[in-house]
């Protein structure tokens, strides 16, 4: 299996939140994470970057912020170009799901934890 680089936007230093538990699994299953969240901190010694950071090589985008919150980040998000973002339960935003479109990146609506506990991340 490859690793496919992945932002976590909205990481959270909570371990109750499913942000926090991405992190961990996708490190478990051998994927290089970067994480941009609000506190600083560390999971599992990734830092918690903040703002949106020069970032290359991003295969894909995890949504852990609402869409209201995620409006700031649209041009940033397409900046990078990823392939795909998948929003995670309660992310769902059908504008920048169609500006990803626009911009040849694939919106998925699923749960990032389901879809690594299932193989089909």
């Amino acid at each position: 299996m490859e690793g496919k680089k992945t932002l976590v936007l909205g990481a959270s230093l909570n371990p109750d939140r499913a942000s926090y538990a991405a992190v961990q699994r996708l490190l478990a299953a051998g994927h290089e994470v970067v994480a941009v969240g609000v506190h600083k901190g560390d999971i599992q010694g990734i830092p918690i970057q903040h703002g949106m950071p020069h970032l290359e090589d991003i295969h894909t985008v995890s949504l852990y912020l609402n869409p209201r919150r995620q409006e700031e980040y649209y041009d940033y998000l397409l900046s990078l170009k990823p392939k795909r973002i998948i929003f995670n339960p309660g992310t769902e935003n059908r504008t920048l799901m169609e500006l990803a479109r626009e911009n040849g990146i694939f919106p998925e609506v699923a749960c990032n934890l389901v879809m690594l506990s299932l193989g089909t991340f």
